[in-house]
């Protein structure tokens, strides 16, 4: 065999060694769906990538985590209600728009302080934000009556966002949607309670002055429908009047015609 083969099998074997390198890298790289990140521990430090990474076995160790929103729910109804400045508990629903804050400080945060797996679980979502997102509900409440709360949702929910604010260890409020909101019913409220029972009290003399308002509207209402019907009554009646009386009239003028003139005459 001539320099020509042997230089013929070195450059094969030297072409099937990179095209293995090559398939092997391929295999290694792991690629990033959108709305995810990857986060490769290594020897001396976590680094995170948002597209794909070589991952080298043994080397590295390699995890992805969710980035896309959470949905929280808090809900407070009955003896757990909400109390409003002016002692009217309030049934109360929200939902809390929640994801991790997509840059690399923050998503090495919250996969060290969560783990990757758990920072989507919404158990324990709940868990870590539910008493802050209600404590936030709470405070906001107690600053606005139960109509100006039920009335202005958008200034309530503002509100709520501003008290929460930014500091979420890693984690980004996006939005707040109030789903439900309306006053505990009396069923439901404790009497030996000092701010249910001053919501008792308000609740009733609220509905007592609307039952009072319905009933001199529905009084109104009445009158007013008799009234309609009297003057309709007494304007079908000189119409009849009036028709009776042309007749009465036409008759006479008949038989002043027909009547026979006297002899003589």
């Amino acid at each position: 065999m001539g320099d020509l083969g042997l230089i013929a099998i070195v450059a094969g074997a030297m072409l099937l060694v990179i095209v293995g390198v090559l398939v092997a890298l391929t295999r290694l790289y792991q690629r990033v769906d959108r709305g995810s990140a990857l986060i490769i521990s290594g020897a001396r430090e976590a680094r995170v990538s948002f597209t794909g990474a070589l991952v080298l076995p043994l080397l590295h160790h390699a995890e992805h985590i969710a980035l896309g929103i959470q949905a929280i729910v808090v809900e407070r109804s009955g003896a757990q209600g909400v109390v409003c400045r002016d002692s009217i508990r309030a049934d109360l629903r929200a939902t809390f728009l929640v994801r991790i804050n997509q840059t690399i400080e923050d998503v090495l945060k919250v996969s060290q302080s969560v783990g990757c797996a758990r920072a989507s679980d919404p158990a324990v979502l709940h868990e870590l934000f539910a008493a802050k997102f209600t404590d936030a509900i709470e405070t906001v409440a107690r600053a606005m009556d139960f109509a100006e709360l039920h009335r202005r949702r958008d200034l309530f929910r503002d509100e709520v966002l501003a008290v929460i604010g930014q500091d979420l260890q890693g984690f980004v409020l996006d939005d707040v949607a109030i789903d439900r909101i309306e006053h505990t019913p009396l069923t439901a409220l404790d009497p030996n309670n000092l701010f249910d029972a001053e919501g008792i009290r308000k609740l009733t003399e609220e509905t007592a002055r609307h039952n009072v308002v319905t009933h001199e509207l529905r009084q109104r209402e009445r009158m007013d429908i008799a009234h309609q019907e009297l003057v309709a009554a007494e304007a079908d009646l000189r119409v009849k009047q009036q028709h009776a009386e042309a007749e009465a009239h036409h008759r006479r003028q008949l038989d002043s015609f027909t009547a026979p003139r006297p002899a003589g005459k």
